[in-house]
Formats: C-alpha cells, structure tokens, sequence
C-alpha cells in the first residue's frame, strides 16, 4: 500500500488540472505560451499518473475499474465487483 501522502498529493494534482482546464485551453487556442508557463506545473494533466483508488499502487492500473489488477482480483474473487466472475471452461 502506498503512502498517504502519496495518495493526497496526486488527489491535489487532481484538482488543480480540474481547475486550471478552461484556463489552459484559452491560454492555449490564444497562443499565449508565456502566460502557460507561469501557471503550476502540477496543473498540467500529463504530471497526473493512474494509482488505485483504495490502495494507491502505481502499476497494474484498470482503467475500467479505478483499481489495481492486485485489488481487483482480492474484490472480484470476494463478489464485490458486480458482473464479474471467475472463468471456468
């Protein structure tokens, strides 16, 4: 499990590419490069990285889900996970 501060600090990064969307599409349609670099770095969505949402595990990320393969399999085999079963043939 990753560290909280980890896990609040891309929340944080979350927030501000949220914030700063309208601001940097107009900044970018009007061509006004010197005005985007004075906003925050963390406002730029490609700083974002996809962790799971309970664990906070960087890798084996499902985007369908939120979580990462490691949870999903915990929860899916447990029966949280509505529509997903288990394969058998």
């Amino acid at each position: 499990m990753a560290r909280s501060a980890v896990k609040a600090r891309e929340l944080k990064r979350e927030r501000l590419v949220a914030k700063y969307a309208a601001k940097r599409k107009a900044l970018k349609e009007a061509g006004d490069y010197d005005a985007l670099d004075k906003l925050p770095r963390n406002a730029s969505p490609v700083r974002l990285h996809n962790r799971c949402k309970l664990t906070g595990r960087p890798k084996g990320y499902m985007r369908k889900f939120g979580i990462s393969r490691v949870t999903f399999r915990e929860m899916a085999s447990e029966g949280k996970i509505p529509g997903v079963t288990k394969a058998s043939w």
